[in-house]
């Protein structure tokens, strides 16, 4: 039997290549986006058990791990030093500043389907290029990022 076009918009899973990348709004087209996650630790409890038999061992959860983000792009004239770099460099004049990551996962239409938000992200580091002469290759630059957290959003 045929699936019609709405049976497989809602039950074929969508490909990873379609999405956009918003900080604070701006959209910023970067080629890969890794280290979307919630995390949290977890502590062994022991509780003593009601009939005598001793100990009884639960995990339960902890605190969350910070988000650990990984972004790369290629190298854009303008756009690497102006955006990147300058957000990177509010570290280093000691005023971080925090901004709203949206990863948006879209279907064909370019409409946002699954949106991750990750909040109060600032860079830590950002990796140049590797250069080779015998290469033919795009420039692609890195940035990785700490938040606090990472949140699922259903559009």
């Amino acid at each position: 039997m045929a699936l019609t076009p709405d049976q497989i918009r809602t039950t074929y899973p969508l490909p990873v290549y379609n999405y956009r990348v918003e900080i604070d709004g701006v959209p910023v087209a970067f080629s890969e986006v890794s280290g979307l996650s919630a995390a949290y630790d977890t502590h062994l409890h022991a509780e003593s058990s009601l009939d005598g038999r001793g100990a009884v061992w639960m995990y339960m959860p902890g605190q969350s791990k910070p988000v650990s983000l990984t972004l790369k792009k290629g190298v854009v004239t303008g756009v690497s030093v102006r955006v990147l770099f300058g957000w990177l460099n509010t570290i280093a004049l000691n005023r971080v500043v925090k901004k709203d990551i949206h990863v948006r996962l879209c279907d064909e239409n370019g409409s946002a389907i699954v949106s991750w938000l990750v909040r109060n992200a600032f860079p830590i580091k950002l990796d140049a290029p590797a250069f080779t002469a015998s290469a033919n290759e795009v420039a692609i630059e890195g940035m990785d990022l700490m938040a606090d957290a990472v949140v699922v959003e259903q559009a």
